[in-house]
């Protein structure tokens, strides 16, 4: 196997994980952890885990994606094609054969869906929470814990903690200047504790151009946070945060357009004078079938044009969130702790495309601004109930979710000049002249835990539980009643998902574990996702044999290590159930309703390592390698039981055989440096495999000098310079970003980032 690796210090140690916060008591985990510990591969727990701190986020660029600190752990694939890994159309990350829909996320125990980027159920993490206020990242590569508010979390759980107000007035600023004039500053003031009183308030604004083509990454965060200590170990918990994001896009690229185009091919956003005449070459020749009247553009694209999917002039994300929650949380008696915590989040987010593939009514041009536009409004509840009884600690879980989430397809005129469009992807639009759908969706979901922790000896934990899940999914049509998509109701329910495990400790900083977990993906109601995402008549034909995706995961392994090397060992075997495939049809920008295929079973099987060595104080070095045999174990037969796709036993998509991290890092309190490189192998992008992209190497490096112990106003300052992909290589990074087919090259791949630099400057008052 190659050896190469990718980056990134896991400057972590243990931190306390209360049952209340965690849904699930885990006293190992809150054990005191050696204050020089580097990496926590999950000492105590029962299941593959790792913690990652704000440390290790610090050492990145600033207002980097938390995935990006995460993905030296074993067996992480984060991939996106912006150097900050918070392009949200790019942005994907998977374990263990899982894509990102199928794991769970967090963020203070709020859930956050499945992140995807249809924005059904949630929010992405980078829009979240500012990523310099998230004190740890929790990685549960095979399953989380009971308690944990999700109904995607079939393949792993990612909980984010964000920090808590400091003790002591103060303020933190940074600000950081780099590649494609990117500009990205940040600005916390803490208010120190007011009789048991704390707050903190942050903003960071970013403005960082495209690396290839014309456009911007920009947006604008608030986040809030206050607590307030009651008696002896009351607490109550308040936080507003606020995002606005605008991003253009990046053009779609198939294996033949990287071959005919190039990597820097991109969106045409600078010229619309060539989208126009692209546009009516393509409506001249019958290519995108819309007609226009008689012009003198003929049937010959410009080079290096082959067709009007080549390149679009534009197109953009635009999302507004608001996410707010309250915990109360209290001793109910000596033994007995409990926590009820309410949520809030709204979204209003359009995507869009300036698409070939309709004509502006005003002036008769081959181009017409077409959205799916999102509106979210969700809240829920969570409750937990904890005790400690002797060798017991059982807890009992509650959450209930109200999500009322309306999309919509919309078209928008564009004018009629030749020379520049009316509006931009940056712009939300209003005034549409064509509704193709217009949809309400409604998800109520209930899920509850009861779990039981049981240290039968000193050196041997138990635990053992289940949750159960109840979904009820309604579709119905605002504009036009009925649509082109399908509506009704579904629902999923299982009552019982088991989840056992076992902690051996062997002394000497060695452990043993093993866990079995039962888990299932509820169905999401959406018009672009799901089983709504199809015509009335597929769904109609499909929905009674239609069965929630779940798996069964068993794992187990050895932790050792108190001194300068630890690490773990870990090996799993993953049965995956009733495997959901949704095919696209035609271009991305064409829109057209799904392909649902139930492809039965999904088999994956592998192991994952890590270690960390202190060489000597400042000076550490961190490998993870992870091997994954991911299979789909049937194929795709109609209802007759002939075959219609035959991909028995081919490796399931976006899921490399082998991720592998090297990282060296050195710290003496001033100067730090550090230099890694993540490795992954082939990955396909058909379900048949017969299309793939190929393994890559990639290098990061970062150098900075901070000054503390001077007593005077240099304290606190630090500077920092850090190099993405330091080696310029070309690459693909996303796979699947307009899904994936069944075989064939196709127009759903993106180029990651070259080489990019930037300097930042900090200061702690």
């Amino acid at each position: 196997m190659v050896a190469g690796f990718r980056a990134a210090l896991l400057l972590s140690s243990m931190l306390a994980a209360p049952v209340l916060a965690q849904g699930a008591p885990s006293p190992a985990v809150t054990a005191a952890a050696d204050a020089e510990e580097i990496v926590v591969y999950g000492r105590g727990e029962v299941r593959q885990q790792a913690v990652v701190t704000a440390a290790d986020i610090a050492v990145l660029t600033p207002g980097s994606s938390a995935f990006k600190a995460i993905e030296k752990l074993p067996g992480v694939n984060f991939q996106s094609a912006d150097p900050f890994g918070v392009y949200e159309w790019s942005t994907r990350i998977s374990l263990r054969g899982f894509n990102q829909n199928q794991l769970g996320f967090t963020l203070d125990g709020v859930p956050l869906g499945d992140m995807s980027y249809g924005n059904t159920n949630g929010l992405h993490i980078s829009r979240a929470i500012i990523s310099d206020n998230i004190a740890t990242t929790k990685v549960s590569q095979g399953a989380g814990a009971l308690g944990t508010a999700s109904t995607s979390n079939l393949g792993g759980t990612i909980e984010f903690i964000s920090r808590e107000p400091g003790a002591d007035f103060g303020m933190a600023a940074n600000a950081t200047y780099g590649s494609e004039n990117t500009f990205r500053g940040f600005l916390r003031l803490d208010s120190g504790d007011l009789g048991g009183f704390r707050a903190s308030l942050s903003y960071a604004y970013l403005d960082a151009g495209k690396w290839k083509g014309s456009g911007q990454q920009r947006s604008h965060q608030v986040n809030a946070k206050a607590t307030y200590g009651f008696g002896d170990s009351g607490k109550v918990t308040a936080f507003v945060n606020f995002t606005d994001r605008k991003e253009n896009d990046y053009q779609d690229l198939s294996l033949d357009m990287i071959r005919r185009l190039g990597y820097d091919w991109d969106n045409v956003s600078s010229n619309w004078p060539l989208a126009v005449r692209v546009a009516y070459v393509g409506a001249n020749t019958g290519y995108t079938g819309v007609s226009v009247a008689p012009n003198g553009f003929g049937t010959v694209y410009p080079a290096p044009f082959a067709n009007a999917d080549d390149a679009y002039y534009d197109a953009g994300g635009l999302r507004r969130d608001w996410l707010t929650g309250l915990k109360v949380e209290s001793k109910l008696g000596e033994a007995v702790t409990a926590s009820v915590q309410g949520y809030y989040h709204s979204n209003k987010g359009q995507g869009s495309w300036f698409t070939p593939y309709a004509v502006s009514p005003s002036g008769g041009i081959p181009i017409a601004f077409r959205t799916t536009e999102y509106d979210i409004s969700r809240w829920g509840v969570i409750g937990t109930l904890a005790g400690e009884f002797g060798a017991h600690r059982p807890a009992l879980t509650l959450w209930y979710e109200n999500n009322d989430f309306n999309q919509a397809r919309r078209f928008y005129d564009i004018g009629s000049s030749l020379t520049a469009p009316n509006t931009t992807a940056l712009t939300y639009q209003s005034n549409p002249f064509f509704t193709q759908w217009y949809n309400a969706y409604t998800t109520r979901t209930l899920q509850f835990s009861v779990q039981d922790q049981w240290d039968v000896t000193d050196d041997f934990t138990l635990s053992a539980g289940f949750k159960g899940q109840s979904v009820k999914l309604r579709a119905d049509a605002i504009a036009p009643s009925p649509g082109p998509l399908a509506l009704g109701r579904i629902k999923n329910e299982d009552l019982f998902l088991p989840q056992v495990g076992a902690l051996y400790r062997l002394g000497g900083g060695t452990e043993l574990f093993a866990n079995f977990t039962a888990n299932q993906r509820a169905f999401t109601a959406a018009a672009t996702s799901g089983p709504f995402a199809t015509t009335q008549l597929r769904f109609d034909a499909i929905r009674n044999r239609l069965r929630p995706e779940k798996s069964n995961t068993v794992e187990g392994g050895v932790r050792f290590g108190e001194g300068a090397v630890r690490g773990v060992v870990a090996v799993y075997y993953v049965n995956f159930k009733d495997r959901l495939l949704i095919a696209p049809v035609g271009a991305g920008i064409e829109g057209r309703p799904p392909v649902l295929a139930n492809v039965g079973n999904v088999r994956s099987l592998g192991v994952e390592t890590g270690v960390t060595w202190r060489i000597m104080p400042p000076l550490t070095l961190t490998l993870s390698y992870a091997y994954n045999e991911s299979t789909y174990r049937n194929n795709v037969v109609d209802d007759a039981g002939a075959v219609l796709q035959a991909i028995r036993g081919k490796r399931v998509v976006d899921s490399p055989d082998s991720i592998g991290n090297l990282d060296i890092a050195y710290d003496d309190g001033a100067f730090q440096a550090r230099a890694g490189a993540n490795w992954m192998s082939r990955r396909y992008f058909t379900y048949s495999n017969d299309q793939s992209v190929p393994g890559r190497v990639l290098v990061d490096a970062s150098i900075g000098y901070r000054i503390n112990g001077t007593g005077s106003f240099a304290d606190g300052f630090a500077i920092q310079a850090s190099v993405t992909n330091l080696f310029d290589k070309r690459y693909v990074s996303t796979i699947g970003s307009n899904g994936y087919g069944f075989s064939g090259d196709n127009q759903t791949l993106m180029a990651g980032a070259p080489r990019q630099a930037f300097v930042t400057v900090k200061k702690e008052f």
